[in-house]
C-alpha cells in the first residue's frame, strides 16, 4: 500500500502476551508437536509391515505355499 510505511508499521501497538505465557503455550505446542510425530512414526511403521506382509502373501500365493484358489 502506498500510503503504509515502516514508520507506520513501527507505531503500531500489538498485544504480545505475558513471557510466561508464551513459555506455556510453546510448551503445549511442542508437546502436540511430539504426539504427533510419534503418530506419524508409528503410521510409517506399520504401512512398512503391511507392504511386507503384502509381498510376503503375494509370494506365498505365487509358490504354492497358500491355495487361492477358492477365494475368488
Amino acid at each position: 500500500m502506498d500510503n503504509l510505511n515502516s514508520d507506520i508499521i513501527g507505531s503500531l501497538r500489538v498485544p504480545v502476551p505475558a513471557l510466561e505465557e508464551q513459555r506455556g503455550l510453546v510448551a503445549e505446542i511442542s508437546e502436540a508437536t511430539a504426539k504427533i510425530d510419534t503418530l506419524i512414526a508409528e503410521a510409517e511403521r506399520f504401512i512398512e509391515l503391511s507392504r511386507e506382509r503384502r509381498s510376503a502373501l503375494i509370494t506365498a500365493a505365487v509358490t504354492g505355499q497358500i491355495d487361492v484358489r477358492e477365494a475368488a
